[in-house]
C-alpha cells in the first residue's frame, strides 16, 4: 500500500536532510517494539516509518520518489541497506545515531567511528571530598563476538568492493556549460565501507555490532562539581563493522547533604543555638566529613555569626589546597514555653527594661497586626 513518506515522519516535502533525520530518530523511539512489547500496531508503524526514512535520507531515492512516488523506486532503499526498513541499521540510527555500517550519504571512508554516549553518575558530598568510584549502566552497541566485528559469517571475510577499488568513494564525471566537471561521493554498493560483505553474519545481520547493556567503574575526582562531565575516551558504542569505539561522557549529579552547604569549595554548616547558649556561651564537638572539630563559641555569640575553620572545605578540583568549612550561628527562639520559663524570661526582660507582650493571652491574641 503507497504511503506518504513526508506525513509518515511529520514533516514537509522541502525538510532538510537533517530534518529528516531528527524526526525519524524521534518517531523510531517511540514506535520501537521494545518500547512496546505489546502493540503489534506500533511495530507495523516502525516498520513504515524506518522504510520511508530508508528512502528520504538517501538524495539518490529521494529525488525518484519526489518526481515518481513510491512506483520509481522500483523495490530500492535508501543507499542500499542491506538490513531492509526497520532492521538492525536503522535501529542503530535510532538508538546511538549516524550511520549504520555507512549506508547513507556520508563523507568518509572506511569503517565509521562508533557514537559518543551520555549517562549520569550520582555521588554523595564524601565522594567529592575524598574522590570516589562510580559504577555507571551504559545501553551501549559492543563488537560481535561470532564475526569479531567484521560482520562476515560462516567463515567467510568482507571483500574488498570492485565498484571502488576499497576507496569507498566513486568519482562521477559530468559535463557542464563550463566544461567537464568531477565530483565524488560514497560508493553506493559498498556504502563508502570500501569493502562489501558477502555473507553477513547471522547473529549481527552483518552489522558486525550488537546492542548491550554494559557496566563501568568511573574515578571521580575529589573536588568535582555537580552538573560538570569526565570523558572517558574509547568507551562510547563501537563503529559498524570494525570501526572504532566513541566516547563516553558521564555527567556528574552531587546529592544534596541533610547538613552542609557547598558554596564554591567552601563548606557551610548551619549551627542552632538556644537564646541561652548564645548568650552564655558553649563548647561543641562537630563531625565534620573529615572527622571532628572542636568549637567554643563565645557568649554573645549573635545569629548569622561564621567561624571559620580553613582548609577544612571541599578540595579544589585539579589544584592544591582546600576551601573552608563556614559553621553559621542560627539562634532558635522558644516555642511553648512552661510557665516557670515564661516567668524567668519576663524577669529577664524587666531586668534589662525591654518592653514585651502582656501576660494576659486573652487580651493579646485578640491585637490584630498590622503585618500578615
Amino acid at each position: 500500500m503507497s504511503s506518504d513518506f513526508y506525513a509518515l515522519l511529520g514533516v514537509s516535502s522541502n525538510a532538510s536532510a537533517d530534518d529528516i533525520k531528527k524526526a525519524y530518530r524521534k518517531k523510531a523511539r517511540e514506535l520501537h517494539p521494545d518500547a512496546n512489547p505489546d502493540d503489534p500496531e506500533a511495530e507495523n508503524q516502525f516498520k513504515e516509518v524506518s522504510r520511508a526514512y530508508e528512502v528520504l535520507s538517501d538524495p539518490d531515492t529521494r529525488a525518484r520518489y519526489d518526481r515518481f512516488g513510491e512506483q520509481g523506486l522500483g523495490g530500492a532503499g535508501g543507499g542500499g541497506d542491506p538490513f531492509g526498513g526497520g532492521g538492525l541499521g536503522d535501529i542503530f540510527e535510532a538508538f546511538f545515531g549516524g550511520g549504520s555500517g555507512g549506508f547513507g550519504s556520508r563523507q568518509q571512508t572506511g569503517p565509521p567511528r562508533g557514537q559518543d554516549l551520555e549517562v549520569t553518575a550520582r555521588i554523595d558530598l564524601s565522594g567529592v571530598m575524598f574522590g570516589t568510584q562510580a559504577t555507571v549502566d551504559v545501553n551501549t552497541a559492543i563488537a560481535c563476538s561470532d564475526c569479531e566485528g567484521s560482520g562476515a559469517g560462516g567463515g567467510t571475510k568482507p571483500v574488498t568492493c570492485s565498484d571502488c577499488s576499497g576507496s569507498g568513494q566513486v568519482r562521477r564525471v559530468r559535463q557542464s556549460m563550463l566544461g567537464q566537471m568531477v565530483t565524488s561521493g560514497p560508493c553506493g554498493r559498498c556504502g563508502g565501507m570500501g569493502q562489501v560483505v558477502m555473507t553477513p553474519c547471522s547473529s549481527c545481520s552483518g552489522e558486525g555490532r550488537r546492542a548491550s547493556k554494559e557496566s563501568y567503574t568511573v574515578d571521580v575526582p575529589a573536588g568535582i562539581r555537580s552538573g560538570q562531565t569526565l570523558r572517558l575516551t574509547g568507551r562510547g558504542a563501537v563503529g559498524a563493522r570494525g570501526g572504532g569505539a566513541g566516547d563516553l561522557y558521564v555527567h556528574v549529579a552531587v546529592a544534596q547533604h541533610e547538613k552542609f552547604i557547598r558554596d564554591e569549595d567552601d563548606l557551610i554548616w548551619v549551627l542552632p543555638l538556644t537564646i541561652s547558649q548564645a548568650a552564655l556561651g558553649v563548647h561543641q564537638v562537630l563531625d565534620a566529613l573529615d572527622g571532628e572539630l572542636d568549637l567554643v563559641v563565645p557568649a554573645g555569640t549573635q545569629h548569622g555569626h561564621e567561624f571559620v575553620a580553613r582548609g577544612r572545605g571541599v578540595p579544589h578540583l585539579n589544584g592544591r589546597g582546600r576551601g573552608h568549612l563556614r559553621v553559621r550561628v542560627a539562634v532558635t527562639v522558644p516555642k511553648n514555653l512552661s510557665e516557670e520559663q515564661e516567668a524567668l524570661l519576663r524577669q529577664l526582660a524587666q531586668i534589662s527594661g525591654e518592653e514585651v507582650a502582656n501576660a494576659d493571652k486573652g487580651i493579646f491574641s485578640r491585637i490584630k497586626s498590622a503585618f500578615s
